[in-house]
């Protein structure tokens, strides 16, 4: 009782905090060394794979179809959420300074929390795509799967994620943080800034628990259902080719999907018992870093369309090298023609 009154006195004089300190991973200098090695080589491997995925894809008029439109979507939020969090991170291991505003907070999370939304949700139409393409009527795969259609997709996609973004990033900055504003963890999530208000947070617990439920219950419930079908009419092929080539159309997909959504039932669907914000650290870490960087590698090392794409582009580029040597001299001057 006497900790529900000083609660509500409190609350009563809260103030917004005009920044917060971002506690990381650890304090031991060489440590810290370690891994901002690490994560710098895997952020500059985010880096480049999601870009370059996301850049081969429009360059290769080959790839300009849903299923390759979806994936170029897919390393854009990889690389956007990514981004929202790894500089930060990386830039705390070295600095002995690791405050962040309150509205650089907010926007980190806000901007983290579109990009993890549309990932989770581009996952379940990437299947639905999947679907279209072999369990549907293939003879009409393009006009189900229209350019029209897959705007249509990608925008409520977006919509969805920005409003729940919104949602989260609104009821949780709104809250009143009177103590301590050391978050103990290396960006700003909700979990440990509900640890550190002073304010009723059942509420934001039920809305995380609703709204991301339903987001989750739907995405896992739309795969499913699209693997079902998809599987049923595989088996159905007769040959032993032919149903080889439909299911390596699903294994990368399959893959990223077991990954993503594993990380996040486990992270956001555990028991409070079993709830520590060590390992929630290393769920977050995982989900940051570890499958943005695998998305792109599993798509492009298990797809012999990305495969040939970029065999084409470093022909290309190759050529376009050889060519201008071959009109240069020994001299350096270019060779008359």
């Amino acid at each position: 009782m006497q900790f529900i009154l000083q609660r509500r006195m409190n609350t009563r004089n809260c103030s917004s905090p005009t920044e917060f300190l971002l506690l990381g991973f650890t304090n031991n200098p060489w440590m810290r060394v370690v891994l901002f090695t690490v994560f710098l080589l895997a952020y500059l491997v985010i880096l480049i794979a999601n870009i370059g995925m996301t850049i081969l894809i429009r360059m290769d008029s080959q790839l300009h179809t849903p299923m390759y439109i979806f994936l170029s979507h897919l390393s854009l939020a990889d690389f956007c959420y990514s981004t929202a969090v790894g500089p930060k991170m990386l830039v705390d291991l070295l600095a002995t300074n690791k405050s962040i505003p309150f509205v650089g907070c907010a926007l980190q999370f806000f901007i983290f929390c579109i990009f993890t939304d549309a990932e989770c949700m581009l996952l379940a139409v990437m299947a639905f795509d999947r679907y279209k393409a072999i369990s549907s009527n293939p003879l009409l795969y393009a006009v189900d799967m229209s350019s029209k259609v897959c705007s249509q997709l990608l925008t409520g996609v977006y919509l969805v994620a920005m409003a729940d973004a919104l949602t989260h990033t609104t009821l949780t900055f709104h809250l009143c943080f009177c103590g301590s504003h050391e978050i103990n963890h290396f960006f700003c999530d909700v979990p440990p800034l509900l640890l550190l208000s002073c304010s009723d947070t059942q509420v934001n617990e039920l809305v995380i628990f609703t709204v991301f439920g339903f987001i989750e219950l739907s995405t896992i419930s739309g795969l499913l259902v699209s693997y079902c079908y998809i599987i049923s009419s595989v088996l159905k092929i007769h040959s032993a080719e032919g149903r080889l080539k439909a299911f390596s159309t699903c294994t990368s997909h399959l893959t990223a999907v077991a990954i993503f959504q594993g990380t996040m039932l486990f992270m956001y669907f555990r028991p409070s018992s079993a709830y520590s914000l060590d390992q929630d650290k290393m769920s977050s870490l995982f989900y940051t870093l570890v499958i943005t960087m695998l998305n792109p590698l599993i798509y492009s090392l298990r797809n012999k369309d990305v495969k040939a794409a970029i065999k084409k582009l470093r022909n290309k580029i190759l050529g376009k090298n050889l060519e201008q040597k071959s009109g240069m001299n020994h001299f350096g001057f270019q060779s008359p023609r």
